[in-house]
């Protein structure tokens, strides 16, 4: 796991990788709380990409980080591509609080996965006539 500094003006991103687990969330959630603590409003993005398992014990922190964030004028996005990280969001019925980007850069720009485009565009159709 590991965390990325963006200027001030921008995000902070942190990368989990490998198992979130009962033994690995404890270092996870130290982690998100250590990016929380700057002055600012907390833009935070949690890109779970590299995350090969993920339990329930992860949902814990990432609650915390988006109750902060939000209660000091910020926000917290998660990015996740595995399905069996949108099951555990599904399960625990937190699918609408942490909606599916697809990359960090999706996540900063707030482009939910499977999002209608903005108004005045057209999604591609999927035929040809």
């Amino acid at each position: 796991m590991g965390s990325l500094t963006d200027p001030p003006d921008a995000c902070q991103v942190v990368r989990a990788t490998g198992e979130l687990d009962l033994t690995t969330v404890p270092r996870f959630a130290h982690e998100l709380r250590t990016v929380r603590d700057r002055p600012r409003p907390p833009r935070l993005v949690v890109d779970l990409t590299a995350v090969s398992f993920m339990d329930g014990s992860a949902l814990d922190p990432l609650c915390a980080a988006w109750d902060d964030c939000r209660y000091r004028g910020g926000w917290a996005r998660v990015v996740y591509t595995r399905r069996s990280v949108g099951i555990v969001f599904r399960a625990a019925r937190l699918a609408e609080l942490f909606p599916q980007y697809l990359s960090v850069l999706d996540a900063r720009r707030g482009h939910v996965a499977d999002a209608p485009p903005p108004q005045g565009q057209h999604a591609p159709s999927g035929g040809s006539a």
